[in-house]
C-alpha cells in the first residue's frame, strides 16, 4: 500500500481526538525503533493528524511495543500497561514484539510481548516500513473507536 494511501485512510478514519502513542522497547534490536522515528519525521509527519510520541504512559492511548520480552522487563511491561489508562490498544511492532523473532528461544527471552499482555495489532516486518507501522495506528484508532462507543470489549 503506498504512503498517499495510508494517509488518506488515516484522515478519513475520523478519529474524535488526537491520539497519544508511548513507546516501549521491551528488547531488541532497535531497527523498529528507528523506524517508529522515521514516521515522526518531516517525510511521513504523522502528528500532523494528532498522532503524538508522548514520554509517560499515564497519557497514552495507544502503547507502540518493539522487541521480545526480556526477564527484566517483564514486571515493567506490565506496570507500564496498568499505568495506561483505558480505553488502550496496544501495537507489537516487528518479528520480535510478534514471535520473538531471531531471538527465540534465547536465554533471557519470555517470548512475545502477548504472553505477558494482550496485543491488539499486530504489524510485522524485520523492521516494518514505517507505512507499516502508520497502517497499524489506523487499525489502532478503529479498535479505540469501537471501544468508545461500547461495541467491542
Amino acid at each position: 500500500m503506498k504512503q498517499q494511501e495510508l494517509l488518506e485512510r488515516l484522515k478519513l478514519s475520523g478519529f474524535k481526538r488526537a491520539l497519544w502513542v508511548y513507546h516501549l522497547n521491551t528488547g531488541g534490536c532497535n531497527g523498529c525503533d528507528i523506524e517508529i522515528l522515521a514516521a515522526l519525521t518531516p517525510r511521513y509527519d504523522v502528528e500532523r493528524f494528532g498522532i503524538k510520541l508522548v514520554g509517560s504512559p499515564r497519557h497514552a492511548d495507544v502503547l507502540l511495543v518493539t522487541g521480545t520480552v526480556t526477564r527484566p522487563m517483564y514486571e515493567r511491561v506490565k506496570r507500564i500497561y496498568a499505568q495506561t489508562p483505558d480505553p488502550k490498544v496496544v501495537i507489537a511492532i516487528g518479528g520480535c514484539a510478534s514471535t520473538s523473532g531471531v531471538f527465540y528461544e534465547s536465554y533471557n527471552v519470555l517470548g512475545p510481548v502477548d504472553n505477558v499482555i494482550p496485543v491488539d495489532v499486530y504489524v510485522p516486518g524485520c523492521p516494518p516500513r514505517p507505512e507499516a507501522i502508520i497502517d497499524g495506528v489506523v487499525k489502532a484508532v478503529a479498535k479505540l473507536e469501537r471501544l468508545m462507543e461500547g461495541r467491542e470489549g
